[in-house]
């Protein structure tokens, strides 16, 4: 039972910033300014509101699944998580309420676009870490072989 809460809430997080960012990407290239602040917007809210409860669930479940297992895998898994939490809180957290205010104010200048590629940055970062966690997990649930 943990170990599908796990899963889950680990699948939720990764497909939550797959789709904040590949809508980022879409709406910053094709979208007027209205969709960029409205997307800014729901990123914000209702979208932190899933993201951040699904990301401490993983961790959390992750941590307590970790206490019965041990290997190089675990290992790299647990090396990963607090670079994926520092990252999100320090970066993507603090950047989405800014980007979300400026795009609200209508400020899209350089500071927001810097801060935006920062972001995507980030994002794609934790997609990466996020990837290679998963895929260590399948792995050690014998799901993926190498």
């Amino acid at each position: 039972m943990l170990r599908t809460f796990h899963l889950l809430a680990g699948l939720l997080a990764t497909l939550t910033i797959a789709t904040f960012f590949s809508a980022t990407l879409l709406v910053e290239l094709f979208g007027a300014q209205a969709a960029v602040a409205s997307l800014k917007h729901l990123i914000v809210f209702p979208g932190l509101f899933v993201l951040v409860p699904a990301i401490a669930a993983t961790g959390g479940t992750g941590f307590a699944l970790s206490k019965t297992r041990q290997g190089h895998l675990v290992q790299a898994k647990m090396k990963r998580m607090p670079f994926i939490a520092a990252n999100g809180l320090l970066v993507l957290l603090p950047a989405a309420i800014l980007l979300d205010r400026w795009a609200s104010q209508g400020a899209f200048d350089n500071w927001f676009y810097l801060v935006q590629a920062v972001e995507l940055l980030a994002g794609a970062t934790n997609l990466t870490l996020m990837g290679l966690n998963i895929r260590d997990g399948l792995k050690l649930t014998g799901r993926f072989r190498t």
